[in-house]
């Protein structure tokens, strides 16, 4: 289920106190044994009106961003699944997640989660290499990222 690339569809998913919803969940990269690291890909733009928000990745240091674009129906994942809306993944979003929370949490593929896919290699790479060139992703995840 945790396999670096995986794009995975949760069910019912919550932060820090936000109303559960279905999110999309993707997997940056395995950190040991029970750690990942992840972002949390979002369709709402949170980008200044001027940036080009072009496929792959965007990055305005002076404005404190660093984003990376799945522009609509482009195709991002080794079975060609693509997301309906241009979507976000935010640098400054990124977490890392404790795998034994979510797996007691998230037990029923079909149910709970569903598995959408795996992105391509060249994707994954980007995005990692987007985040690890970014000013505003933390260190230590950039580190994993390297």
């Amino acid at each position: 289920m945790f396999t670096e690339g995986n794009i995975i569809t949760l069910i019912h998913f919550f932060k820090n106190g936000a109303t559960a919803k279905h999110k999309y969940f993707l997997v940056l990269k395995n950190v040991g044994d029970h750690t990942i690291l992840a972002s949390l890909p979002s369709s709402v733009v949170h980008l200044p009106g001027f940036a080009d928000k072009i496929h792959g990745c965007i990055d305005m240091p002076d404005s404190c961003i660093s984003c990376y674009v799945f522009q609509q129906k482009i195709p991002v994942t080794k079975c060609g699944w693509y997301f309906d809306l241009d979507t976000f993944l935010y640098g400054n979003w990124l977490d890392d997640y404790d795998v034994r929370a979510l797996q007691e949490t998230y037990r029923i593929e079909g149910i709970e989660y569903e598995i959408i896919g795996q992105l391509t290699d060249a994707e994954l790479e980007n995005v990692r290499k987007c985040f690890r060139n970014s000013s505003v992703v933390k260190r230590r995840y950039k580190k994993l990222l390297a």
